[in-house]
């Protein structure tokens, strides 16, 4: 791996490059005996984790050449973000994950290791000649969970039919691709963390109610930097509370509200973003810390910091910060502790907001439990398996499929309607790209 890798990460000597071991019984059978021999190995540090990836991992890459790419989030344990750039894969965003089929068309194979909306998203703008794969088709997202095409369909249809042409969708990109479709259904688009602001403001324009699926929080903080007030927001319900809600069962005064409301929320949310408080953000300031949060957290929380942005923002200012800085970031813990390390080695201090050591402040900052579920088992028997020609059929992703996160049992739509979805949620997923391209 280079000195400085496109992120900025480095691999150290003598400094592990993971945070944690996941029990045998976690693996799909093909990935055991991969699992085994890591589990086996004496340590985790580079010099020894390394040269066992290497053996499997550089003569899959040989024979794969460049039909292959390897991605991953920044939210990814440290193991896989500081690995997947050493074999020529790419790190970004959930924004510019989705984007890697459409810029790099002659690439056949995408290995993802990230969580499983992220792969439908790519695969769902893929070619037919390129395929997706996930190294852990059980690592879900929360947030997504508590927004299932089941649970979210009963209200669309309630507000479809109340507002006909008056009423879109945008769909944050942590949504399978069965609810980013109702958004192109609607004449709506996807966004992400880093473009937002702008899909809404899009959508604000075209004067119709938007249905803001599944975050609450981040529905509220941009619907505040779009210049909407409290009064212009009707809040359902998230999860099977929202999908058990109807508009029959609201007050009258409730189905008042809604009509005159300019954005419905879901009521999902990010638990990791959930444990900040603006009580977090003022105890480093006053230390003399700069604050940077993730919208997902909170309104009141990214009220009252210095800066709000996507995993891409909060990396870029870690990074780019002269020595000396000190900064509080308040997001997943995975990315504080890998942005911990590397900002140290260039003598500038990284806390989590929430690790204040002071009984009143309760919970500490937490990583995303469904994400880190990759690991370098995974990626290795991942990319030894897809060379030989033996890539399980479960750890391929074509949009529509819907994995159990706790069983891993998948449910795969007919081809008939896994095209019509395709061309919904593509038309959703492409007018993000057209929106977010047109504002610079």
């Amino acid at each position: 791996m280079p000195a400085t890798a496109p992120s900025g990460l480095r691999i150290v000597p003598d400094m592990p490059i993971c945070q944690q071991d996941l029990p045998l019984d976690w693996y799909q059978p093909e990935f055991v005996p991969y699992a085994e021999e890591y589990l086996a190995l004496p340590d985790r540090l580079p010099e020894t984790v390394l040269p066992w990836m290497d053996r499997y991992i550089r003569p899959a890459l040989a024979t794969l050449g460049d039909d292959v790419l390897l991605l991953a989030h920044y939210y990814m344990g440290g193991a896989i973000v500081k690995l997947v750039e050493r074999y020529g894969g790419r790190i970004a965003d959930s924004y510019e994950l989705a984007l890697q089929t459409v810029e790099r068309p002659r690439v056949r194979h995408f290995v993802e290791s990230a969580v499983h909306f992220m792969a439908e998203s790519i695969a769902i703008l893929a070619t037919p000649t390129q395929d997706v794969w996930i190294t852990n088709p059980k690592s879900g997202c929360t947030m997504e969970m508590m927004a299932k095409d089941h649970m979210v369909e009963p209200i669309f249809e309630e507000l479809e039919a109340r507002y006909g042409d008056d009423f879109l969708v945008v769909a944050y990109m942590n949504t399978s691709g069965r609810v980013k479709a109702l958004a192109g259904r609607t004449g709506g688009a996807v966004c992400t963390s880093s473009n937002a602001r702008t899909v809404v403001t899009w959508a604000l324009g075209r004067g119709k109610k938007i249905f803001f699926v599944p975050d609450r929080h981040l529905g509220e903080v941009v619907a505040g930097w779009a210049g909407l007030g409290p009064g212009d927001l009707f809040q359902w319900g998230g999860g099977l509370e929202g999908a058990s809600q109807t508009i029959a069962g609201l007050s009258e005064a409730e189905r008042a509200r809604l009509d005159a409301a300019t954005m419905v929320l879901w009521g999902g949310y990010c638990g990791v973003h959930t444990v900040f408080r603006p009580a977090h953000v003022q105890y480093w300031r006053d230390r003399g810390y700069r604050v940077l949060v993730h919208p997902e957290c909170p309104k009141t929380v990214v009220d009252v910091a210095d800066g709000a942005g996507s995993t891409k923002y909060l990396w870029n200012a870690i990074m780019t910060a002269p020595a000396g800085t000190k900064l509080a970031i308040g997001t997943e813990a995975h990315f504080v502790n890998n942005a911990r390390e590397q900002a140290a080695l260039r003598g500038v201090e990284v806390v989590n907001i929430a690790d204040i050591p002071l009984p009143e402040f309760g919970a500490m900052g937490c990583g995303c439990a469904t994400m880190s579920r990759n690991d370098p088992p995974h990626l290795v028997a991942m990319l030894d398996l897809l060379a030989r020609g033996r890539a399980p059929d479960l750890n391929h992703v074509l949009p529509g499929d819907v994995v159990d996160e706790v069983t891993g049992r998948r449910e795969r739509l007919p081809p008939a309607e896994r095209t019509s979805l395709v061309r919904e949620a593509r038309r959703a997923l492409e007018q993000m790209i057209t929106i977010t391209r047109a504002a610079g």
